[in-house]
Parts: structure tokens; C-alpha cells; sequence
């Protein structure tokens, strides 16, 4: 949906933050100065439970083996998969281990450096009291050069001004003002029973009330983040800065596209994994769509897509169309008013209004890129070919709590000018339902059947 968030990191584990740009590109671009220890050529890496997993998890993701990756993930965090993980792999090219900043049984915070780059991360895990031990939490936070590092561990002064601040801002901005006040003082319930009284550290209690806000709303946009590397102050625009690290990032990562390819039979396949920004990353886009320009059936894959900008949304769309076409609304909460997303007028290149075009879904897939799904599948422009998609129709705009916490509000919520309805909580349901990891093979199945029928109707 629009103005979307990933994960900033699903690796230790991106959902990007087009939406959250004014505080977002503070959270994981912003010009944050790094006071931690110098680099160190031999880290002793302490003999505990979480010591060991630390060092199990830097051996099998700095040697890029999928399958080494997948069974560190086995043993140890069964809820992830290595398919999180191999995108970010790419882009980092492993980790150096720099230091060990804290350190108990259970618990390691440890400083890294990417080896494509300059970049450093602080990042934490947590283990469990069990045998064998279990990942219970994992986080690695970029830290561009710039400002302080705070580190994970909060106070309780903080976290009542984090349960206040949060609640104020729902009920400022959250798409259903009764919801917002339902999940203020369930929240503020909880803290009065003491259910966060044990809770010190920051990313902990960032998830708990990301959970229990959702357990009210449903709303999977909503979260609560928290960095360990001090804020800058809210803003009403992004800082040149800000932009130009935003610019960067998208650039590394080709602004989502990760494949363009003509297979078999002349079909086209263009697997993308984010809606990015099209002032950056429209001429991305537009080569893109331009290489498959002579394709006779489209397969669109949006498995990892966890959604984007609305306006890349109509960009791409619009080469599907011959004719300007209504694809999706946006109302907002606090102005009442209801903005409108239709094709363009123009696009550079040919388009492709009479291609068959089939859409491929995992329960990934989300957001932005469940509105594609959508429009398409409401429209008949498309043959959905997948899993039922994760269900997050409003779109969410960041807002900063103090120098460690922001929230992420959805703000509106879409309407489709076809149903009047949206795909929050429930999903976008594929035409044919095969598992993710069949849906490409099905979909070229498809294509070419309906190839060989066109090609047999022509004269």
C-alpha cells in the first residue's frame, strides 16, 4: 500500500520506508557519529549460549550458502528462513566483527562492519534458557556516519513517555479514531498491571507494544520502532542529506527490480520486491518495462514485494493499459479528503494493453504490492497465481516519540472505485491458489497455454 515500511533489517533475523520518509530516512539513513571501540583484527568472541549463536550465525552469513544459511535457521531460529536473509547478504557482502560491546549468557550486543562498504551496525541477540538455546530476539541497526550511539537498554521514565507519546499520536492520526482510543488504554492498562515493569530493553519494548496495539486494531502497519543510534529532530520535510542517502540506497538495491528476463516461448518475467519512489527510481521502471516491451505474455513477480509508493504503482500499471484507467483511492482520516490514482498519461515505450499477464503472490507479499494485485485482479487485467497476500490496505506515515522511538500510524485506508472495499486483514485471494514456491512454474504453464491458444486463433 502506499507509503510503505520493511523491516529495516529481516536479515538477523527490509521493509524500506518510503512512507516514513520525514522521520524514516532518519531511522535508517539519517546522519547519525559513531563513539564505539576501533576495529579490532582478533575478537574473542565469548564462550556463553549467546556467544556461540553469535558466532554461528557471522560463519554461516558471511559465506553466502543458502543451505548453511538455512540450517543455522533450522537449529537455532526455526521461524526465519535464509530467503530473508540473501538480498541483504548480497548488499552487505558479510560482516566483519569489530567488537563485543556487551556481553551476558544470554544476551550479546556486537559491533560489525560490511565488507562492501564502510558502514558499521550494532546489533543484539538474545537467546533462550533452553538446550539446546533458541533465537528469542535479533536486531542489526545501520549506523551511517553521524551521531551517538545509546545503545538497547531503556528506564522506566522512558517507557511511560514512550506509552503516552504513542497514544497521543494515535489518537492524532490513526485512520479510526475509536480504534486509537481502544488501543491507548489497553496499552496504558497493561503498564498499570506492571506488564512492562521487567522490560529494559528498547527493541523488547518496541515489539511488546508494536503486539498489543495490533491485538486491538488488527492493523499490520502499525508498529512502534526503536533505534539504539540517537534521532535527529522530526522534521517537516527529509534533509537534503537524508534524501541523497535514500537516492544512494534505492541505487544499491536498483530500486526493487531484481530481475528482468525473457524466458521460454517469449514470455517476460520482471521480479520486483519494493514500490520505490518514482522521482528516484521511475527511469528504473521505465527501462525495465521497455527491455520486455516485445513480449507476448507478462509474469509479474511480487512474492517478496512488501509494498511502496502508490504513484510507482500507477507507473508500472500503466503500461498494461491502453486507455486512462481508475485504479485505487486513498481517504485520509484527518482531512476527510479522498486522493485518486489513475494511469498516466504518457510513459515512455511501448505498452502492453492486450498481453496476458499473470501476477505472482506469497503471503509476503503486502501492501503496495497487494494494491497492484488488486487493481489488476478487480480490473480482469490479470490472472493472480499464488497465495493469499498479507492484507495491509492503509497506508502509514512515521512519527517520531523521543531520540530512540517512532511509530508508524496508518493514516488512511485505500477504497477500490470498482468493489468499495479494501484488502485490509484479509488479503488479496489469487485466482489460482498453488503454494509460492510453485506459482512461477504454474504461471508459465498458464502463459503458455493461453499462448497456444492465440497463436492458433490467428489467420
Amino acid at each position: 500500500m502506499a507509503n510503505d515500511d520493511v523491516d529495516p533489517v529481516p536479515a538477523f533475523g527490509v521493509w524500506a520506508a518510503r512512507a516514513r520518509m520525514s522521520v524514516a530516512l532518519v531511522c535508517m539513513l539519517g546522519a547519525l557519529v559513531l563513539g564505539l571501540n576501533a576495529a579490532s583484527a582478533d575478537v574473542m568472541i565469548p564462550d556463553t549460549p549467546a556467544g556461540r549463536i553469535m558466532s554461528a550465525w557471522l560463519e554461516a552469513f558471511n559465506s553466502g550458502d543458502r543451505s548453511r544459511l538455512d540450517d543455522y535457521y533450522k537449529k537455532y531460529d526455526p521461524e526465519k528462513h535464509a530467503d530473508d536473509l540473501m538480498d541483504f547478504r548480497a548488499r552487505v557482502g558479510g560482516f566483519e566483527l569489530l567488537s563485543i560491546e556487551k556481553s551476558a549468557p544470554l544476551r550479546i550486543v556486537f559491533l560489525l562492519k560490511e565488507r562492501n562498504s564502510d558502514m558499521r551496525a550494532l546489533a543484539k541477540l538474545q537467546v533462550s534458557d533452553s538446550d539446546p538455546p533458541r533465537v528469542t530476539s535479533s536486531e542489526i541497526n545501520g549506523i551511517v556516519p553521524g551521531a551517538t550511539v545509546v545503545g538497547y537498554d531503556i528506564d522506566a521514565a522512558t517507557r511511560t513517555r514512550v506509552i503516552d507519546a504513542a497514544g497521543a499520536k494515535l489518537d492524532e492520526f490513526y485512520v479510526f479514531p475509536d480504534v486509537a482510543k481502544k488501543m491507548a488504554l489497553a496499552v496504558r492498562a497493561r503498564a498499570k498491571r506492571g506488564e512492562y515493569d521487567s522490560v529494559t530493553d528498547g527493541n523488547t519494548f518496541a515489539k511488546l507494544l508494536t503486539e498489543h496495539f495490533r491485538e486491538v486494531s488488527h492493523d499490520k502497519h502499525l508498529s512502534v520502532t526503536f533505534s539504539p543510534v540517537r534521532l535527529p529532530e522530526e522534521s517537516p520535510a527529509p534533509s537534503p542529506d537524508a534524501v541523497a542517502h535514500y537516492r544512494t540506497a534505492m541505487e544499491e538495491a536498483n530500486c526493487g527490480f531484481e530481475k528482468m528476463e525473457h524466458l521460454s516461448g517469449n514470455v517476460g518475467y520482471l521480479k520486483f520486491n519494493f514500490f520505490a519512489d518514482p522521482e528516484i527510481c521511475g527511469g528504473t521502471a521505465v527501462a525495465a518495462m521497455n527491455f520486455l516491451a516485445n513480449v507476448e505474455a507478462l509474469i509479474v513477480d511480487l512474492r517478496q514485494n512488501g509494498g511502496g509508493d502508490p504513484k510507482m504503482v500507477a507507473l508500472v500499471s500503466t503500461y498494461l493499459f491502453a486507455t486512462p484507467t481508475h485504479l485505487n483511492d486513498l481517504w485520509e482520516r484527518k482531512s476527510g479528503e479522498t486522493q485518486q490514482y489513475w494511469t498516466l498519461p504518457y510513459v515512455p515505450g511501448k505498452r502492453l494493453p492486450t498481453v496476458p499477464v499473470f501476477v505472482l503472490t506469497s503471503h509476503r507479499t503486502f501492501s503496495g504490492g497487494e494494491e497492484f494485485t488488486n487493481n489488476l485482479k478487480v480490473l480482469k487485467r490479470a490472472t493472480i497465481v499464488g497465495e493469499v497476500t498479507g492484507g495491509g490496505a492503509h497506508p502509514v506515515a512515521g512519527h517520531r516519540i523521543d531520540d530512540r522511538f517512532t511509530i508508524g500510524v496508518p493514516f488512511a485506508r485505500a477504497i477500490n472505485p470498482t468493489t468499495k472495499t479494501n484488502w485490509e486483514g484479509v488479503g488479496v485471494e489469487p485466482d489460482v491458489k498453488v503454494p509460492a514456491a510453485e506459482a512461477l512454474t504454474t504461471a508459465q504453464a498458464l502463459a503458455a497455454k493461453e499462448l497456444a491458444v492465440r497463436r492458433a486463433a490467428k489467420p
